[in-house]
């Protein structure tokens, strides 16, 4: 059962954080240097393959071992460290191999899943951990 809290509570806040901050930020960064590739409407299927996929292995590399050692604070910094390749990897790739792609862009959504990827296993594990502290 733990685990799944794990799951639930690091996916809640991952998705809550991003859309909030794709609608506000992300999307008019992005608008400025290519509005005419994006939708109007998210496809929804990929998007939810990769937040499953995406916070699964989150929890598996980074905050499962964090929660199993007592360890929150190892939970952020490894998955600040999972977020920078991930998001930098997507990033990178795109300004290396897109004539329209940004310095700025880059910036903004590398910091962007660096910070929201390390927060979501970091308060994943503590809410896992406060609803456990005195179960068994």
């Amino acid at each position: 059962m733990q685990i799944l809290t794990l799951y639930i509570s690091t996916a809640v806040i991952f998705l809550g954080l991003d859309a909030i901050m794709l609608k506000t930020v992300i999307r008019p960064v992005f608008e400025t240097r290519i509005s005419h590739l994006l939708l109007d409407d998210l496809r929804l299927a990929p998007a939810a393959i990769f937040y499953l996929f995406y916070v699964g292995g989150l929890v598996w590399f980074v905050s499962h071992p964090a929660l199993r050692d007592g360890n929150p604070w190892q939970a952020l910094s490894n998955g600040m460290l999972i977020g920078a390749m991930a998001y930098g990897t997507y990033e990178f790739t795109n300004f290396a191999t897109l004539r329209d792609w940004s310095p700025r862009m880059v910036a903004v959504d590398l910091a962007w899943g660096t910070v929201l990827t390390g927060g979501s296993a970091l308060l994943g594990v503590l809410i896992t951990q406060a609803l456990f502290r005195n179960a068994g």
